[in-house]
């Protein structure tokens, strides 16, 4: 296989243009193919984001962040903008006759955890998260390059060639598929997705400016005679609303200006001159789909090329920044680190089972059979039993945290653990009695080095009080904030650090 330098040097022509090479290749500049080249910079991978549009998506879509996402947006150095470009949800209200008939909860209050610190999902546009996470990767050194349509893919042992319907061929030594649900690499690579129509109503979704509102309620204006219902939210950080309205089986929304008026006029008490302007809108069917595997030789499924949900649970987008979080530092750790490269099955193996899980959920909740509740937030997903979790304890209690388990935050002998955490290195933690003066720690040499620049270490070793969220015991966190490895000492660690790296 060549090195990675000798391949990013290697020079080709085929058909008179000359192959542009990468290390990876991310096709699709929404919130999964970004948040990947973002984690992908930062570890030092030369990354290429290609985008058949010929800017970013330009709508609200996926406007909710889960709690489990915002700590992953928090370790790739975005939260701040995150925060500032948002706010909480607004608590509903319903409308009936044009009155306010009471207030609805979007959103089971949950209980504050200093493992948590973020409580509750917090709205940013869809177009506003990419534009925050572009910003990042510029700052990276990385880049968009727009107007690349891809229209085939050749793989072999040694890596990818994409082609575009303009332009130069594309070499890269992996590439991933983040282009959305109606993938043209995923079909590239004869990959089904399989599964079912959610609700054959379909739904309207549009970006407007309106009158007549106010910006502190989520509006609701539930079905009547016969219509579907009408939900109008203020887009916090902008002047805009988002309409979502349903139709009737068979109808085919109208998504101009004046369509749109129609609609919100006949099913609130709004005036269609109200809505001043129309700027974006989309319509679809909800549906819930998965492809039946997320890796294909040296190709990557990611986000909604690998699984398409109803928004009705705001779990697509987080799942989707989730996959490229679980596949950058693997990626990282291979073409950088120096990892066996079957590290890159543990992908599928991981993200597979959670995105069917999630799917699930928002099936129900479209369905009014669960609630938007803690599962939502998606704090409880993790990878035990799967072949990067080995635990070594025995005897533990019910709820006690497990090797796979997302690390908690928390604050003990004046150290936060999520500011140890954030970067793209292990923390080997030591908590309690094992933390205790004279308690040695191994040098864990063998662990692939993701820290992308001289000077950064591979591992960083902490050592806390007893904290109850861990109980006393040495744990390994990977870089994406789960526990590797968990034990009551640290016998048998550098063996497993030595078996990641080959």
């Amino acid at each position: 296989m060549l090195a990675a330098a000798e391949f990013n040097n290697v020079k080709e022509s085929v058909v008179g243009l000359q192959i542009q090479h990468t290390e990876v290749l991310v096709v699709g500049a929404g919130p999964t193919g970004l948040a990947l080249a973002v984690d992908l910079a930062r570890g030092g991978v030369d990354a290429l984001v290609v985008e058949r549009s010929g800017s970013l998506f330009p709508g609200s879509r996926g406007k909710g962040l889960q709690p489990r996402t915002l700590e992953v947006l928090d370790d790739l150095g975005v939260y701040e903008e995150i925060r500032a470009a948002g706010a909480p949800y607004p608590v509903g209200m319903v409308w009936r006759d044009g009155v306010r008939a009471g207030e609805h909860r979007m959103f089971d209050d949950v209980a504050p955890d200093e493992g948590a610190p973020y409580e509750g999902p917090w709205m940013v546009p869809q177009w506003r998260t990419q534009e925050i996470l572009a910003a990042r990767l510029a700052e990276l050194g990385g880049a968009i390059a727009f107007g690349r349509e891809v229209t085939g893919v050749e793989q072999d042992t040694e890596g990818v060639t994409v082609a575009f319907a303009d332009g130069a061929p594309v070499r890269a030594r992996y590439a991933v598929a983040a282009d959305g649900g109606r993938s043209t690499l995923r079909r590239a690579l004869g990959i089904p997705m399989a599964g079912e129509t959610v609700d054959p109503s379909p739904m309207l979704v549009a970006d407007l400016r309106i009158t007549g509102l106010d910006r502190d309620n989520w509006h609701v204006f539930p079905p009547a005679d016969g219509a579907g219902f009408l939900a109008i939210c203020p887009l916090a950080g902008t002047e805009d609303f988002q309409a979502v309205a349903q139709f009737p089986e068979g109808a085919e929304p109208d998504l101009s200006l004046d369509g749109i008026r129609a609609v919100v006029a006949a099913r609130s008490h709004l005036a269609p001159g109200d809505v001043t302007q129309v700027r974006w809108a989309s319509d679809f069917r909800p549906r819930a789909a998965m492809a039946d595997r997320f890796r294909d030789g040296r190709v990557f499924l990611a986000g909604d090329s690998a699984h398409v949900h109803s928004p009705a649970g705001g779990q697509g987008l987080n799942t989707s920044i989730q996959d490229a979080y679980n596949l950058g530092w693997k990626l990282a750790a291979v073409l950088r680190g120096g990892a066996r490269e079957s590290l890159l099955d543990s992908y599928e193996e991981e993200r597979l089972p959670v995105a069917a899980e999630m799917l699930g959920l928002s099936t129900r909740i479209h369905r009014g059979e669960a609630r938007r509740g803690a599962a939502t937030r998606q704090l409880g997903l993790g990878y035990r039993d799967r072949t990067l979790a080995v635990e070594t304890r025995t005897g533990l209690a019910e709820g006690a945290l497990r090797a796979g388990d997302r690390a908690p935050d928390g604050i003990r002998g004046g150290v936060r653990l999520f500011e140890e955490f954030r970067g793209a290195h292990w923390t080997l933690l030591a908590v309690g009695d094992a933390a205790a003066p004279g308690r040695d720690l191994p040098d864990l040499p063998d662990l692939p080095d993701l820290s992308g620049l001289p000077g950064l270490a591979a591992v960083r070793t902490v050592r806390i009080p007893s904290y109850e969220a861990y109980g006393d015991g040495v744990f390994l966190v990977r870089p994406d904030g789960y526990v590797g490895w968990a034990g009551a000492c640290a016998e048998g660690l550098a063996s497993y650090a030595a078996d990641l790296a080959g």
